[in-house]
């Protein structure tokens, strides 16, 4: 299952994506927000303890630029939040970087390229190579 999250900037693009995983049959839970005026960090911290924690298998952030919530994520331990703008990066960031949390930009990137760079990183796995998992140990060596 993954889970889904928003500020209001990203609302719509969020109800969209909802719309498409739905229609595909991905199981995904709606963390928020309803669309009001909020502050991202809130709901990045919400969606990236919970990926963390292994409720989640992986997370989609979605805000204006995708930026806050990007940097928000990341400063969670056990989250590799990637921004992507485009389908290959968001496979690379999952074969390469075993990225657990997707973060996009709701006023950056249109509806359907944003569904595009969606199925691309949830349908991409991680390679498993030595170097990429040597890499992420390195990674996780930082957040100490």
């Amino acid at each position: 299952m993954i889970a889904i999250a928003s500020d209001h900037a990203g609302y719509a693009l969020k109800q969209t994506l909802i719309e498409h995983l739905t229609a595909k049959g991905v199981e995904l839970e709606d963390l928020g927000c309803g669309g009001e005026p909020v502050d991202y960090p809130v709901y990045a911290e919400k969606l990236c303890r919970a990926v963390a924690a292994g409720q989640y298998e992986r997370g989609i952030l979605v805000c204006g630029t995708g930026i806050g919530m990007s940097i928000a994520a990341n400063k969670i331990p056990g989250i590799r939040a990637a921004l992507c703008g485009d389908c290959f990066s968001a496979a690379m960031s999952r074969q390469h970087n075993d990225a657990n949390v997707l973060c996009l930009g709701g006023r950056v990137v249109g509806a359907e390229l944003a569904k595009m760079i969606v199925d691309a990183y949830l349908s991409t796995g991680f390679s498993n190579g030595e170097s990429h998992t040597r890499r992420i140990a390195m990674l996780k060596g930082l957040e100490k």
